[in-house]
């Protein structure tokens, strides 16, 4: 007798609980307003834990560092240089060999929110959304120069992930509490709701829909609620700025934002070349974080701005105005600490530290503006809060973004225009000279092809394999075209597949041809068509559509694999097509709300 299910036992002992979740279920699968409470539960949930990241963080530099409570680590006065050699190096270690397990038992590797959301219809693990956010914790709180960023959005969007699996919800719901997930995240991380919301609709969903946007909201402010009941999230920017802005302004602000975007490709460049050179030195994946840890002992010597996030320092020094060669060598010293983490394999994300590298940039931006005639005198803070937003966009992209944290942060809407224009300036220069953001930039480098969280896996799932049609292939042998002419009367079949003698693909012969033809001795050859254009299972509708253009074909034989040429099937044009256009109206409607 078979065993009962944990499942079965959870039925029979509660069966109150079980009717209970059942109908919770159904609520929120069908009722709007059931859903949007799920989505405040997913935001409250995601807010507490971009809380206990901060807290454990915090803890580690305090531990670590021998730091004074309240103090952060990228704005420390001093830190012991034994501790900025050490802690890096022994912490690397850890952090590598955990990686190393993690790769041993996880050796398909963590889906992010991005991709989870393209290629996978919003699924991920929770499981290994922790183990982000642990290694995220830790190569912060061991001085990597990487931003928490990346481990907030990810356990937020695998709690809300986890939830709506549990749930049984729709692909498009389940994508949208990925957003929902990630948006409360970074909301809340930076008290900017706003900036969240539109977090998880540019970068998460990639779709403006009035049908999604109120759950993203809701969950977005319940997250920044959570934080700020918790004193966890970021306090505002003290930076002065200017009232009234003049004209010269405006074209100053572009000109930071293409220069921001210039320079963010030269940084994201250069993650790729550390990252490439520690794979070509062959070196084991659990000694990498030893050695970046080496070489960031250095750099936080010079300055403990260049180890952390930068959060703190970012924070500290955004008012200010530095010497031209002091904001150089803190610039240069931060995008080369950056660099070596992620190179090197500290867990972590750009976000943070592509905002303090902006407000320098900015800053270097000023020193040379106030030597330019003409130019009306400007607060340093107005370039730092401009060049923070120029090189954010850049790098992680998400103009609105960007923008609604920078008034959001400074409480400013004077320079709204003037962000916003160097958002956009910043955005078009990466897209026309380099083409991708950080993260799409390395699922491009890993081979996936995804330039946004939008979906397109359903185009991966909708396969020839799924569409072909294998009752209805008439197959024969290779004969004289009299005999094939024979083995269909006209109308009856409109195409014969030709087998050679071994059983292998060779062709595709049309009936009506054979009958129209004066044959008089002529071989098969000449009615042969489509010898080497045929479709695979694996294939997606979009690469057998666009076969059929090359082709110009409107049928194609499946075959098994390319070695055997064995038929199994036929997919032609017209269905292949009305296939797709009926799953991309459906996929339209979904995001409307239809």
């Amino acid at each position: 007798m078979s065993q009962p299910s944990i499942t079965d036992v959870k039925t029979a002992h509660f069966p109150r609980l079980d009717a209970a979740w059942q109908r919770v279920r159904l609520l929120v699968r069908v009722d709007e307003l059931w859903l949007a409470g799920f989505a405040a539960l997913v935001g409250g949930l995601a807010g507490a834990g971009v809380a206990a990241m901060n807290g454990v963080t915090h803890a580690l530099h305090r531990l670590l560092f021998n730091l004074p409570a309240g103090q952060g680590l990228s704005d420390a006065p001093y830190v012991e240089t034994a501790r900025l050699l050490a802690v890096p190096v022994l912490g690397g270690l850890v952090l590598g060999l955990g990686a190393w397990l993690v790769a041993k038992f996880r050796p398909k590797g963590i889906i992010d929110p991005v991709e989870a959301n393209a290629l996978y219809g919003g699924r991920m693990s929770l499981r290994d959304s922790v183990i982000v956010a642990v290694q995220t914790v830790w190569s912060n709180g061991i001085g990597g120069s990487v931003g928490l960023e990346a481990g907030y959005a990810q356990l937020g969007a695998g709690l809300a992930s986890w939830g709506g699996a549990k749930l049984r919800l729709r692909r498009s719901d389940l994508r949208l509490l990925v957003g929902c997930g990630a948006a409360a995240a970074i909301g809340g991380a930076f008290s900017a709701p706003l900036c969240g919301v539109f977090y998880g609709v540019e970068l998460i969903l990639a779709n403006y829909s009035l049908a999604t946007l109120p759950f993203i909201i809701i969950a977005a402010l319940a997250g920044t609620l959570v934080t700020g009941q918790l004193h966890a999230g970021s306090a505002p920017l003290n930076v002065a700025l200017p009232q009234m802005l003049p004209l010269s302004a405006y074209p100053m602000a572009i000109l930071v934002g293409i220069s921001a975007g210039m320079v963010a490709i030269a940084i994201m460049r250069g993650v790729t070349a550390i990252e490439a050179g520690f794979r070509r030195s062959k070196m084991p994946v659990w000694l990498r974080p030893v050695v970046g840890g080496l070489l960031l002992g250095p750099l936080g010597m010079v300055s403990p701005a260049t180890l952390s996030s930068g959060h703190a320092a970012l924070h500290a020094q955004i008012g200010l105005s530095l010497p031209l060669l002091t904001a150089l060598v803190l610039f240069l010293g931060k995008a080369v600490a950056s660099s070596i983490s992620i190179g090197a394999g500290f867990r972590g994300g750009l976000f943070f530290a592509s905002l303090f590298l902006g407000s320098l940039f900015g800053k270097l931006f000023a020193d040379v503006a106030l030597v330019v005639p003409g130019l009306a005198a400007m607060p340093v803070g107005f370039y730092a809060v401009v060049g923070m937003s120029a090189m954010a966009v850049a790098i992680v992209g998400g103009p609105m973004t960007m923008t609604f944290l920078a008034l959001e942060s400074t409480g400013q809407f004077s320079i709204t225009i003037c962000v916003l224009a160097a958002a956009i300036a910043a955005s078009i220069t990466v897209k026309r000279v380099f083409g991708y953001s950080f993260s799409t930039w390395r699922f491009h480098l890993r081979g996936t092809p995804i330039r946004s969280g939008a979906d397109i896996g359903w185009i991966a799932s909708l396969t020839v394999g799924r569409l072909m049609r294998s009752g209805d292939v008439r197959m024969v042998h290779e004969a004289e075209p009299e005999v094939l002419r024979r083995e269909a009367a006209p109308g009856e079949v409109k195409r014969l597949v030709v087998l050679d003698a071994q059983g292998k693909y060779s062709g595709i012969v049309l009936p009506a041809e054979l009958h129209a033809a004066n044959l008089d001795g002529a071989g098969l050859e000449g009615f042969l068509h489509h010898r080497d254009a045929y479709l695979l299972p694996g294939m997606s509708v979009k690469e057998a559509l666009a076969l059929f253009e090359r082709a110009e074909a409107d049928a194609l034989v499946v075959l098994e694999n390319a070695a055997s040429r064995k038929v199994i099937g036929v997919l032609s044009e017209q269905y292949a097509l009305r296939r797709y256009s009926e799953e991309l109206e459906r996929r339209r409607k979904e995001l409307a709300g239809v």
